[in-house]
Formats: C-alpha cells, structure tokens, sequence
C-alpha cells in the first residue's frame, strides 16, 4: 500500500517509496528537474528530483503548479538546505494535467478571492492546515465525550419547532409556491404540504437530546444546524455545526466544568497533533502572532468563574468607554465579554445567572425570579465560546415560563412529559464548530473554516 507524505515524513521511511500528489513548483535544470509535492496529508511537501532520461521525465517535469503526479524512487536524507528527506525518482508519471489558467498560483492571492474557488482551496498551504486543524477537532469532539461517558445521538434536521425561539429559520416545504394551497382565513394551508404541518430547518438539537439525555443519562449532539437570519459580519454563517451535549442529574456548575474541560481538551489536541499547522497559521498576516501563547494559555489555565451581576459591576467601576452601553438586564456584548477576560481577569471566565428575560424558555428560574441558571464561557480573543444553562425540571415552573412568553404548549407536549414523567435536575451548552476552528486556528472570517460557506446571498459550489 502507498504511503502517504506525512507517513513517509513523520517514520522517516528511508528507501524504495512511490508518492502520487498535487505539483507546488518545478525548477527544471538541464540534466535534472527539482519538484515540489503536496498530497494534503500534512503540513509539509516533499522535494523530488528528478534526473534526465528516466522514464515520465519530460512530461512530470513540464508540468506546471496544481499537476498532479505519481512518483516511484528512494527515500534518502537530503543534502540540501530546506527539507530534511527527499525522494529520489527512478520514475515517474503525469497523472492529471494543469494549465496557466489555474487560479491558485504562487504569487499571492487574496482571501476573498480564494473564497470564490473554494472548490480548490484544500491544496492551498493555508486551507490544508486549517481543515487539518478542524478534522482533528472533529476527532477530539468525539473522543472527549466517549471518554466522559457520552453516548452519540442524531437528533433531527427537519423538525417543527423552534428550539430558540428566534423565528429564523429555514421553510422545508413541497408546495409549489405559485400555487400555495391556502386556508379559508387566507394563510398556507400546511395540512397540504408533506409533513402535514409548517417545517423548518433545525435551529438546535437540544430539545431532541434531552429527551435521550432523560433515558440515556448523558448523550451529545454534533450535527448541521441552520439560521436564516441575514447577517453579513464574518462570525455567522446560515448552515454551521453544532456540538450540544445534554446530561441527566448534572447542574449548571457540573456542566460548565464540563465545558471548560472540553475546551481546554480541543486545544490540547490541537497543540500536540497540529503543531505544524498552528506554528504556520500564526506564521500567517491574517493570524494575530500571539496564538500559541494564547492557547496554551487557555489549555493550561484556570477558568474564573462570576455571576452576571459581578461582571455588569465590573464592566461599570471599570472606567472603560464601551460602543454598546452595559446595563443591567441585556446581554453582554462582544467587547464586554472580551474586556472582562483580556483586561480584568486575564484568563477564560464563566460568568452564570443571566437575566431571565433574555434567554430561553427552558432555562432554570432563580429563586430570585429575576435571573435564570444560565452560563456562557468566555475566551480571550473572541469573548463567548460556549452558551449553556441547567434546564428547568419543574412542569409547573416551565408551564408559567411558558405562559409567560404566550408561548403554544400543545406544540411542545412532548418536552413538557419530560417534567410529568421522572423529571430530573438536567444541564447542556452549545458550542458552534465553527467558532472554536475559528479560535484555536486564529482566522478572523467563519467562512474560512467551513469548506463550502453558506450564509446571506451565498450559496456556491
């Protein structure tokens, strides 16, 4: 079986090898040709060279960047300067020819224009390692949750609720809608439509998972989750993925311990399994020079913990002038959560006990009436990273909160049988995907971490 480039690099596999991978450069002399090889299994290239007369010769060393090629030859230390091995090719093949028009040349190119061949950007030095990076996330995400004890669930992506209660969400329907069948009052007539009834495109997995979680006992979501709203700031995206997991007899503080674990665990990953690709990005004018010192600031750290009320005063006494002004009872912006933990504290923050009337329904009232069991984690960089509560176990509590929002309780019978039946103390939190690549990678732009971005007017490839 053919070895890939990192195999090759990282067992230093000295002797006969055969590579196949994507041309980065040719520098062709008169008797020999050196060529670069990528194969996107990591950070590095390999150099080939290539002696005139062996057999593929004149076509691998015409070929020109985005080629691809097949080499067989011997793996040797090399005794040039840049590379530590290289393969010296006994033969060789064209595999996939490239011309002039290929867009990703060496010169340099910007972001956005590297956006809008996204259907080539995995080839790129910067693409491979930040979805290297965000393949590695996906596997610490999975490992962390079975090692906690987690059982993987898929909760649906059609579904007829909104979990947020945000109203921004996308229609699934089979109607057509130049003839929309409609009721005597004059509104769609749902009861045509496939489903029998209005669907959408899942907001959030959490209510699903906690049905499981009130069976299984702890369980996680990582799936697909989609909001319509029409944002053009580059931390949102209209599809993105969602890690949730949901934990029967766990409170707030159980769970946020549990987030700052998993946070810490993702970056620790990343440290020791993407070296490479982390001392490249912030080798990067897009990525802040500071990265490594930051993660492994948060990998190695301690998480502070405040409540809401503590961060509004803190946010007040501190002097600091704020776009938004801080008050008590609305949410913290961006640049309070990030003042809080890269001026105040210096170090990621829990900050719990939000004010009720700006967070869900489902969150655990406060024997004060005013704030509900509500957690969000804050890094420093990007402020808030996780967002979680303990829910309420109470029927009667989350029918008045219900009530109190005119919200329809025959639509949610099902969630409100989790209280009538063996309710429990029962916590989770969110974490978008695409925010923590975004964090440990250091891009400043959602869309470069995803492969293909959906979001407002764009919806490529």
């Amino acid at each position: 079986m053919m070895n890939s480039i990192k195999q090759i690099i990282d067992n230093k596999l000295l002797g006969p090898q055969t590579i196949c991978g994507w041309v980065r450069s040719v520098r062709k002399k008169k008797k020999f040709s050196f060529v670069v090889v990528n194969d996107g299994s990591c950070q590095d290239n390999l150099q080939v060279i290539l002696d005139l007369g062996i057999p593929g010769y004149e076509e691998v060393s015409s070929a020109l960047i985005g080629s691809s090629i097949q080499v067989s030859g011997e793996l040797v230390e090399s005794q040039g300067k840049g590379q530590n091995l290289e393969l010296i090719g006994k033969e060789c093949k064209l595999l996939g020819e490239s011309d002039e028009t290929y867009p990703l040349q060496k010169k340099g190119t910007s972001l956005e224009f590297i956006r809008e061949n996204a259907h080539l950007r995995s080839r790129t030095n910067l693409f491979g390692a930040i979805f290297r990076v965000r393949n590695e996330l996906a596997k610490a995400t999975h490992d962390f949750f079975y090692n906690s004890g987690f059982y993987y669930v898929n909760t649906p992506i059609i579904t007829a609720i909104d979990a947020e209660g945000a109203g921004e969400m996308f229609n699934v329907s089979t109607l057509n809608p130049l003839s929309t069948p409609k009721t005597e009052s004059g509104e769609v007539d749902f009861s045509k439509d496939y489903f029998g009834k209005s669907t959408s495109l899942t907001v959030s997995g959490q209510l699903n998972a906690e049905c499981m979680a009130l069976g299984l006992g702890k369980v996680y979501t990582f799936g697909p989750t989609f909001r319509s709203e029409k944002s053009f700031t580059s931390r949102h995206l209209s599809e993105f993925w969602m890690v949730e997991p949901e934990a029967a007899f766990m409170d707030l503080d159980q769970i946020a311990d549990l987030g700052a674990d998993y946070i810490k665990y993702l970056i620790s990953r990343a440290l020791i399994n993407c070296s490479k690709e982390l001392a490249f990005l912030q080798s990067r004018e897009e990525v802040d020079n500071d990265l490594l010192v930051r993660l492994n600031g948060v990998a190695n750290g301690d998480f502070q913990k405040i409540t809401y009320t503590q961060a509004v005063n803190i946010l007040l006494e501190s002097g600091e002038k704020f776009e938004f002004p801080v008050e008590w009872g609305s949410e913290l912006q961006t640049e309070h959560e990030r003042f809080l933990t890269e001026v105040h504290f210096k170090a990621p923050l829990i900050v719990t006990d939000y004010p009720k009337d700006c967070k869900a329904f489902y969150m655990k009232l406060n024997d004060d009436g005013k704030t509900v069991r509500a957690m969000d984690i804050l890094v420093p960089g990007v402020g808030e990273i996780v967002g979680g509560s303990q829910r309420e176990e109470s029927l009667i509590k989350l029918k008045d909160r219900m009530s109190e929002m005119d919200m329809d309780k025959n639509q949610l019978k099902w969630y409100l049988d989790l209280r009538k039946y063996g309710s429990v103390v029962h916590s989770g939190f969110g974490l978008g995907f695409e925010r923590a690549v975004m964090y440990i990678t250091g891009m400043k732009n959602i869309r470069d971490v995803i492969p293909f971005p959906r979001a407002t007017g764009s919806a490529e490839f």
